[in-house]
Formats: structure tokens, sequence, C-alpha cells
């Protein structure tokens, strides 16, 4: 019985056929009412065809797999490099821009053509721009022109001391000379990137993930510039959704006769035969696993679905699910273990999709998204160009396009713990109702497109909120986290089985990526016995 069926429960039970042999029955249980976890598809069906966007992880940084995990995928059908030279899409980095929205700076302002990862004549002139004052504007333009190092004289030691244990804001106030209405155009940054804003991530993290100030840094940005390859990414048009349905298509081919790697965008999966009696495989949704323990040779799980108690026994149980959850319902486990499951608290997101009519308003202002430093999401930007596995709109008709809305709840304080800060974005995210969220996207899409003829009365067709309350892992932070040795870290204690009880999830690998959750599903059935 595996318990979770996200892109890690779904590999066990793929490498557990295999293990143990065609014949083997697996169960697979998920509180959610469809598979995938964090590999989730919104599809939109308003308009004339369908269109595809992401809700959770969506990018193959296919540079960075193991052999193993490229060998997986191809057995799936994937091909990563045909994905990758179709992919046009470009996150909005391809017509940038920058919106200072009336609530928060006084006026609409849009500002085409700016990124702050730019360094250009343009991006100089656009900051006089900027609603600052005439000594945030002098200030910025400085910072962007200067190429100065600001840790010349510095030993090594204190140069490292600035990189891993200062954070950028405190980098760009004390080292850079910003005042602090400028430092807060950049304080959303990170929150679709990270999960984790730049007043707390040290100086090297916010550069790796592109913030500007590497010119800054003279010889030193050695350290801190990330691979270029790590830009490289192969993307299906639903996110890593398509993993899901490829290995749900694999474990019960009934559910999507003839589906494959080339089509399955557009496949429609019969739900109906997720779970029948003749299955070898079961997937059963909807179904809240509360207890897992040993007995003897077997291991027992309790859950509830439709209202019911249910009790099953097996051989094995894999619980490819949240770190923090399993002490609540594995008791067994040993403190230690326990209290290094409790310690990788999940990074809270936020991905609203809006269907709109056309892309007509976004062309005409020149742009494919903008950075919205003042607002709940970071970041909007159309989701054209991910033209694969058979999904092909055609928007050349000035046919509908789906908007991304992406980043995080701001955490209610800045001056606590990380854990504490994620635990409050959280209950922030919580807090809100769909109302609030419909408001906030026509808020800013009538600020933002409405001078270039956008109607939101008529011209949105469809809204989408994933509250993405447990999202990325928790990956280990320069300014919050000791360097563990080799087996001490929380996530290696964490992820130990215990009697025929195995671990696989991203949490196990402290890493939010696909790559490790199929990782982490090949170790935690390697270890069955």
């Amino acid at each position: 019985v595996v318990v979770g069926a996200g892109i890690s429960g779904l590999t066990v039970a793929y490498e557990y056929r295999k293990k143990f042999g065609v014949e083997s029955k697996i169960l697979i249980l998920d509180n959610h009412d469809d598979f995938g976890g964090h590999a989730k598809r919104n599809e939109f069906n308003q308009s004339s065809s369908t269109r595809l966007s992401w809700a959770g992880t969506m990018n193959l940084e296919y540079t960075s797999f193991t052999k193993s995990v490229l060998d997986f995928l191809a057995e799936l059908g994937i091909d990563i490099n045909a994905l990758h030279k179709k992919i046009e899409f470009k996150y909005g980095n391809d017509k940038p821009a920058i919106w200072f929205d009336e609530d928060t700076y006084g006026e609409n302002i849009l500002i085409p053509g700016f990124s702050m990862y730019s360094r250009n004549e343009d991006v100089l002139d656009q900051i006089d721009k900027f609603p600052l004052s005439a000594q945030g504007i002098k200030a910025l333009k400085e910072f962007y022109a200067k190429e100065n190092n600001v840790l010349e004289g510095f030993s090594e030691r204190e140069i490292d001391k600035v990189l891993y244990k200062t954070s950028y804001t405190d980098f760009l106030e004390k080292y850079c000379n910003l005042p602090k209405e400028v430092i807060e155009i950049f304080i959303k940054a990170t929150d679709g990137y990270w999960g984790v804003q730049p007043h707390s991530l040290s100086v090297a993290e916010a550069i790796s993930a592109w913030l500007p100030g590497v010119h800054r840094l003279g010889e030193s940005a050695s350290k801190v510039v990330g691979n270029e390859e790590s830009e490289e990414v192969a993307m299906f048009p639903d996110g890593n959704a398509t993993i899901a349905r490829l290995l749900v298509c694999s474990l019960i081919p009934d559910i999507c006769p003839g589906a494959n790697a080339k089509t399955i965008a557009m496949a429609k999966l019969d739900y109906s035969r997720l779970d029948l009696s003749n299955n070898s495989i079961n997937i059963r949704l909807s179904s809240t696993v509360v207890n897992v323990k040993n007995e003897g040779a077997k291991v027992a799980l309790t859950y509830v679905r439709n209202g019911k108690t249910m009790r099953i026994r097996s051989k094995h149980s894999v619980l490819a699910c949240y770190h923090s959850v399993i002490p609540h319902i594995c008791p067994e486990l040993p403190s230690h273990q326990k209290k290094a499951q409790q310690y990788q608290v999940k990074h809270p997101m936020l991905v609203t999709n809006v269907l709109v009519k056309n892309s007509k308003a976004l062309d005409k202002l020149g742009i494919s998204g903008a950075y919205c430093p003042g607002r709940m999401h970071a970041k909007v930007f159309m989701t054209k160009g991910v033209n694969t596995v058979g999904y092909q709109p055609d928007y050349e008709k000035d046919e509908a396009v789906p908007l991304m809305f992406w980043g995080m709840m701001e955490p209610p304080a800045r001056d606590v713990h990380i854990h504490d800060q994620l635990r409050g974005a959280r209950i922030m995210l919580f807090q809100q109702k769909f109302e609030d969220f419909e408001r906030e996207v026509r808020t800013v899409l009538d600020g933002l497109l409405g001078p270039a003829g956008f109607n939101v009365a008529e011209d949105i067709l469809a809204i989408t909120v994933n509250r993405w309350s447990h999202g990325y892992s928790y990956g280990y932070l320069d300014l919050w986290d000791e360097k563990y040795k080799e087996g001490e870290a929380p996530h290696e204690i964490a992820r130990q089985p215990i009697g025929n009880i195995g671990i696989a999830n991203c949490d196990a690998a402290a890493s939010a990526y696909s790559q490790a959750a199929i990782e982490e599903a090949f170790r935690a059935v390697n270890e069955l016995k």
C-alpha cells in the first residue's frame, strides 16, 4: 500500500512492480480527489478549444538529472530533447515589465521592457519612471551603474560571511547603500522561485536566483554565479502532471488505451477505471490514511473514505506523503525521527490561473507578463509557447490564453524564524476566500491591462486558485540552518524505514524538484525486503 498518489507515490508503485513482479497487488491511497500531488493540472474548456496550464511543479531541469531518472523518463516515452526544442515559453521574461499599482504606490505605472536582471542603459532610463523619491531613484541607478567591488580588501573569511551569512536585503542596504523604499521593490522577486523572500535569503542564494548584485562582488562573484545550464528546462503544457498521467496509464492501461508521451496532454482519462476490483493496481482517491503500523510481518493501515473507516493489511507500505504528517499517522516511529520530520516545514505557494479571451491587451502594451512588487502575486505572465505532446493552440486566431499569477503570501512577520514565517504565510493563505483572490485578479488586470482596452467584466472567462499550502519541500538555507554531517541532516534521519514501512517524497531529499521525488521513490523501494 502506497500512501500518496503524487509523483513519488506513483513511481514507488511503478518500481515496486518491477522489483517484486507484475503480479504484485498494489493499492495507492490519496486524500485528494485527483492523483499527481504537486504535479497538478488546470484545464479550461470555456473557449473554442481546451487550454492547459500549471498549478504546481512544472519544470524538468534535465541538465541536472541523474542517468537513472533520465532512463526512467525514457521508459515512459518522454523525449527530453524534443520537449526542450519546442519550448518558446520564458516565464514572461521575453517581453518583461514591472507594474507599480495605485493602491501601493499612489498611481498605476507600467514600465514595459524593464527587467531587474538587466543592466543596460535602457534600465537606467526606465528607473526615472519609478514612483520613488528622488533619493531612491538616484540610489537605484547608482546600484545598477556602478561596478566597484563592495568587498574590496575583505579577507576570504569576511567575504564568506557576507555571501552566506548576510541577508540579501541587508547587503543592499549596508554595502550598496539602497534605502528601504528601494529594497522593498525586490522583496517579492523570489516568491515563486524560492517560496522565501530575500530578507531571509543569503546574498549567495538571492544572486543564484538571478537577483541583481553580482556586478558589485568583483572576483567573489565566481562563488555565487550559477551554472548557465540550470536555466535549460523541458516542459509539458500541463507541467509535470504529464509525468503523473503517464505513470497512471502505465500502471492501469485501461484508463486510457493507446495514450503515450506524444499524445498524453489531450488524452481523456477514464477515472472510473482507477479502482476496479479486477485491477492488480488500484488508485483510491479521497481516502485519508490516519494510522500505519507494523504488525508482525505485515503492515496495518487505517484510512477514512466517504465517512467510513477502513482497515487493510499489506506486506509493505511506503509513505509517499509529507514528512510533517508522518508522526501523526505512524506513532511507532522513534522520537528523534519524528522530530526530524517535523523540522521540515513546507513552503506555502500560490498559483492562480486566469483564462482571458485573448492576448490583445498584452500585445498592445508590448509585454508578455509583469513583475508586480506591490501585489499579492509576485508575477503575472502568459503561458503561450509550450506546444508539445499533442497540445497545439492556435493563438494566431486571437483565441483564449491562460495567464498565470504566481508567488506566495507575504509572511505576517519578517523578524521571526523562517519556519514561523512559513507557518504564518500558510495561515494567511488559508484565511483567504475565493472572492479575495478573484478581487485581486480583477484589480490587477484592470490596472495593468485596462489602459489597453481589457474589460475585466467581459474578458475574464475563468479563474482557478491553487492554494499550494504545503508546497516546496524545505531545503536548507544559509541564514537558518547548520551544515550537517553526512547522515545527520533532518531529512536523512526522517526518511529511515521502520520495519516494512518505507518513506519516499521530496522532503526525503530536502529538495522541491520532481527528479528528487523520483529518486527517493527508487531508494524507498530498494530498501524494502
